[in-house]
């Protein structure tokens, strides 16, 4: 069982960039999967969660009306379209579903 990032770069501030996260070993379609983000010096923090279908979304405060996570389950893929970057939006991203996590992908957002 295994989540793999991608997507991650360098943007300028007001860019944007789309996270993909393939998942493989498990049966994708039934599981909530989540998008978290660590900066350097700061804890694990959740950015996005989507249902199994799809029908239900969460976002962290800090990121509602920028980012939007999606889903293709025919796929095996969630996706985190990212709006109107920030500086503060720096920081490692991780999939996760559950216990499971990726190895992460960095994004930067800099001048």
């Amino acid at each position: 069982e295994q989540v793999v990032e991608s997507g991650g770069g360098l943007v300028q501030p007001g860019g944007s960039l789309r996270l993909s996260c393939v998942g493989s070993g498990f049966s994708f379609i039934t599981y909530y999967m989540r998008w978290f983000r660590q900066a350097p010096g700061k804890e694990r923090e959740l950015v996005a969660g989507i249902s199994t279908f799809g029908h239900s979304t969460e976002y962290a405060d800090s990121v509602k009306g920028r980012f939007t996570i999606s889903r293709d389950n025919a796929k095996n893929t969630v996706y985190l379209e990212m709006n109107n970057l920030k500086p503060e939006d720096s920081a490692v991203y991780y999939c996760n579903r559950h216990s499971l996590w990726g190895p992460g992908t960095q994004v930067t957002v800099s001048s």
